[in-house]
């Protein structure tokens, strides 16, 4: 369906560029498995999404909110590499940044590209080039009543209910 959509938009089929963020969120049942994020402060849950230009999701792999980006983004590579996709280019954040990038090269073939802010100090916001795509993506799923808070037991649970919000997003675009 993402590829239909892409072609309807003047886009070929397959995406080439993805980009890579990760979403911490809080938990809505005592029972579910949940980690601490201390950059965040959030007790929960951490979405790691891959999603092309447009925004559309890729990939998506769940883990505790206590996994670092940098840790996960290998499982998350393996995600991406068993759905077949043409993606060359993959857009990160500073939390990407070291060793990993080569052995991602290495072993899946993926070029990750981190794009940082700027050091200039402005008193204006301007968004990081590309990455408020995920951001926006991010809020498409927080609009989703489902997706506010982690509700599900199972990580592959909440992984298709991101699945299934991704899927509601795409048929309001036909």
């Amino acid at each position: 369906m993402r590829g239909k959509i892409r072609i309807k938009m003047g886009q070929k089929a397959d995406p080439s560029l993805g980009i890579v963020d990760s979403q911490s969120v809080r938990w809505g049942n005592n029972r579910s498995l949940n980690g601490f994020d201390g950059n965040k402060k959030v007790k929960g849950v951490k979405r790691h999404v891959v999603v092309d230009k447009n925004g559309f999701l890729i990939a998506v792999m769940v883990s505790i909110a206590n996994v670092h980006d940098g840790k996960a983004v290998l499982l998350l590579m393996q995600v991406l590499k068993e759905m077949l996709c043409g993606i060359k280019v993959i857009l990160a954040d500073g939390g990407y940044r070291g060793e990993i990038i080569a052995e991602i090269k290495k072993s899946f073939g993926y070029i990750i590209q981190v794009v940082l802010r700027s050091d200039k100090f402005e008193k204006e916001f301007k968004p990081i080039h590309k990455r408020w795509i995920i951001e926006r993506t991010f809020a498409w799923f927080d609009n989703d009543r489902r997706l506010c808070r982690n509700y599900e037991l199972l990580m592959e649970t909440a992984e298709e209910m991101v699945k299934l919000a991704a899927i509601k997003h795409l048929l309001n675009k036909i």
